[in-house]
């Protein structure tokens, strides 16, 4: 078994990284349901690519933590049928870019299956993956793809922003009966945070608001919901005061979270890492405009998101690459002053 750094602060929680609270929940879906496995590439003696897996092939055996060959689009086929045949698998990409090997068992099977049987059969399967940029991991495995899933009808797509979401919306996922989407966030795995003790679920389609604020809102995503908070801090000095929502699943996506923020603030600002173009902040930007919440706004919305390149090595192109906290601190900035 791995050594763990888990701190105890209170009864009923504690203090554990990104990584440890969704190795937590994967043990805790698989103790309490023997239909749970998990499958992917290095996920048993290696304990997977960042190590989320690591002491579960000894706790649970091979039959129930299965390396397997490298072929994303079989891994993928093979969760599909088991799902099909009333399993729960737990797939694991070991960069969410791999996921382009897969697309047909993801996009043509797993997701229309339910729909293309009448509601005869469904595909209870979560497909983790790790992505974004910061780990100098260059252009093939630094990629944000949510918005290729959010696209498809028949999957939901979850980004944990923090541990305490990564263990309760995975859990959330695994009970499931339709295939999840689960991206986590490569810089993310570190972090650390107040975690239940209990395998407490979260809703998928609830958004998190985690701080208040009257001058504008901050809509972010998976790594950028730190960076927002930090820029919230730093505004709040200035006088500027946000409010920082998180929708941890993009897909189902809480509106209505989202659109009373907006239309209390009267400013809204969209951060993601992914690309600008075609982003998935972009449907938030038309879910606002399309509705009475567009004359609550007093500026235009703005969107702060990556450059339409791929990931740089370089660690200084990656970083010039996705929005970074003083980027963020600069657009809310301008926002407020603007209008």
């Amino acid at each position: 078994m791995a050594s763990t750094t888990i701190e105890r602060t209170a009864s009923d929680t504690r203090t554990c990284s990104y990584a440890e609270a969704i190795r937590e929940a994967l043990a805790q879906a698989m103790e309490s349901d023997e239909r749970v496995f998990l499958l992917g590439e290095d996920i048993g003696v290696y304990g997977g690519a960042f190590g989320v897996t690591t002491g579960l092939l000894e706790r649970f055996g091979a039959e129930r933590v299965r390396d397997t060959p490298i072929s994303e689009l079989g891994i993928v086929g093979a969760a599909v049928g088991a799902a099909l045949a009333g399993m729960r698998p737990v797939v694991e990409i070991q960069f969410s870019d791999f996921t382009a090997q897969a697309m047909d068992q993801i996009v043509n099977q797993a997701a229309k299956i339910h729909y293309m049987l009448g509601g005869a059969a469904s595909v209870p399967m979560v497909l983790r993956a790790p992505g974004g940029s910061g780990t100098g991991a260059a252009a093939q495995h630094s990629q944000s793809l949510e918005a290729w899933f959010a696209h498809v009808p028949g999957l939901k797509v979850v980004l944990p922003a923090t541990p305490a979401d990564a263990k309760g919306l995975l859990l959330a996922a695994i009970d499931d009966p339709n295939p999840v989407i689960f991206l986590e966030h490569k810089l993310l795995y570190k972090s650390s945070g107040p975690v239940p003790t209990e395998p407490v679920r979260e809703t998928l389609g609830a958004a998190r608001v985690h701080r208040d604020g009257d001058d504008l809102t901050i809509v972010a995503t998976s790594v950028m919901v730190e960076r927002s908070l930090q820029a919230a801090d730093e505004l709040a000095a200035d006088g500027i005061h946000a409010t920082v929502v998180d929708p941890r699943t993009i897909k189902p996506l809480d509106a209505a979270t989202i659109l009373a923020a907006v239309r209390r603030t009267g400013r809204l600002l969209l951060v993601q890492e992914a690309p600008l173009t075609g982003g998935f902040v972009s449907e938030i930007a038309a879910l606002v405009a399309g509705c009475d919440a567009l004359y609550s706004l007093v500026a235009p919305i703005r969107r702060l998101c990556g450059l339409d390149v791929p990931i740089p090595y370089a660690p200084q192109l990656e970083r010039a690459a996705v929005p970074q906290v003083p980027d963020i601190v600069k657009a809310a900035r301008e926002l407020v002053m603007e209008s």
